[in-house]
């Protein structure tokens, strides 16, 4: 398994570096594709959705809950 690979990405105006493995990458990508937006607006989404917990993760984390609870249909 590889490891994480960092880029950049802009949420709502503001520019920030994520380092996921790149499988987590290609989940993003194809989750994006199906939702018919930019990764970018994909990874905003679940953005807001974090920081609207009592105890928000940090967005990585978020990012790879989501991917994994939408594998597994539930909610995370």
């Amino acid at each position: 398994m590889q490891g994480p690979v960092k880029r950049s990405v802009t949420i709502a105006g503001h520019e920030t570096s994520i380092s996921l493995e790149p499988i987590f990458w290609e989940a993003l990508r194809n989750a994006a594709a199906e939702a018919g937006l930019p990764v970018n607006a994909l990874i905003a989404q679940i953005d807001a959705e974090r920081i609207a917990l009592a105890d928000p993760p940090n967005l990585a984390s978020a990012l790879r809950v989501w991917l994994y609870a939408r594998l597994n249909n539930t909610r995370a």
